[in-house]
């Protein structure tokens, strides 16, 4: 496929060039600095402005023939979007709204990331057609995108929503992974949520899941998420494992914390663990996340 990708210089979008330039010609878009990314093209261009930037998103899906859209750009710090509302409306609402209009029009399917985050955690192992009810301004601004893609472009537009995702991060990019052993090598006790729970996935899984859906025709809501429901803190056991298995440095220094501890700009939902049953049927199976540490913590090794 010939795809077009937005938010290239982020974590996702890092990820996904990093294991898909091989088997598809990827554009990447970079809003605020292009980064260099092994058999991509990058351009910068900022979705969330209007005018110049529109007209030339426009022509750029005018001019080439792509087969799809991965739109992965985002302001995805809920305790920034809840301090810089007008920002978070502008990135994750005006622009994805924008992005399926422009799709629509050409017939270009959008698969559009958005997030667990959508629900307020009361329920856990939520299936799409739960109905969202959103707790922080950055997941009421997801819905609101979600609502966009449906509605502009009914015919070819795919929600998928993504858990807590985990991985190896291009440079310039982060991952919550990385605070994790910094912490580990700082020699710090990490304070984890025992009362938090999500469905953490590779990174990688989720890139080639998208990729998947594309290829399959999915269309409407669904569900990328991990194949088990983890608190923040047995995530944080299965890496300690993970790294004391393979002799990684220092071990790290785990301690049970709950939500009340740590205030934070943005209301944080307790479960928001996902069922994928949609996308497993199409194909997806993530690998848990004792299977996938071994590989995302391997020393990387340069592409030949």
């Amino acid at each position: 496929m010939r795809i077009l990708l937005t938010g290239a210089s982020g974590f996702l979008g890092g990820v996904f060039c990093r294991e898909l330039a091989r088997e598809h010609e990827i554009t990447g878009l970079c809003q605020t600095r292009q980064v260099r990314l092994p058999g991509v093209r990058t351009l910068r261009l900022d979705l969330a402005r209007d005018g110049a930037e529109a007209r030339a998103l426009a022509g750029l899906l005018d001019a080439e023939r792509f087969d799809a859209v991965v739109h992965a750009a985002a302001l995805s710090s809920p305790n920034q979007c809840q301090q810089e509302p007008e920002l978070s409306r502008r990135v994750n609402v005006q622009a994805t709204t924008l992005l399926a209009g422009l799709c629509a029009e050409r017939g270009l399917p959008l698969a559009f990331t958005s997030t667990d985050l959508v629900f307020d955690g009361a329920q856990g192992l939520y299936a799409e057609d739960a109905a969202p009810c959103p707790l922080s301004l950055y997941a009421e601004h997801k819905v609101l995108a979600e609502q966009a893609v449906l509605a502009r472009h009914p015919e070819g537009g795919l929600v998928c929503r993504l858990p807590l995702l985990y991985g190896r991060a291009e440079p310039g990019a982060a991952c919550f992974l990385d605070g994790f052993l910094a912490a580990a090598r700082r020699g710090e006790t990490l304070r984890l949520f025992e009362d938090e729970f999500r469905s953490p996935a590779d990174a990688r899984d989720v890139a080639r899941g998208l990729a998947l859906m594309l290829a399959r025709g999915a269309r409407g809501i669904l569900h990328l998420g991990g194949p088990e429901r983890l608190s923040r803190l047995e995530f944080g056991l299965r890496l300690k494992a993970a790294l004391d298995a393979l002799g990684q440095g220092p071990s790290l220094n785990i301690k049970a914390a709950r939500q009340a501890d740590v205030p934070m700009a943005a209301p944080r939902p307790r479960d928001v663990s996902l069922s994928s049953a949609r996308a497993a049927a199409l194909g997806f199976a993530p690998a848990t996340v004792a299977q996938a540490l071994p590989g995302v913590l391997a020393p990387a090794h340069p592409a030949n």
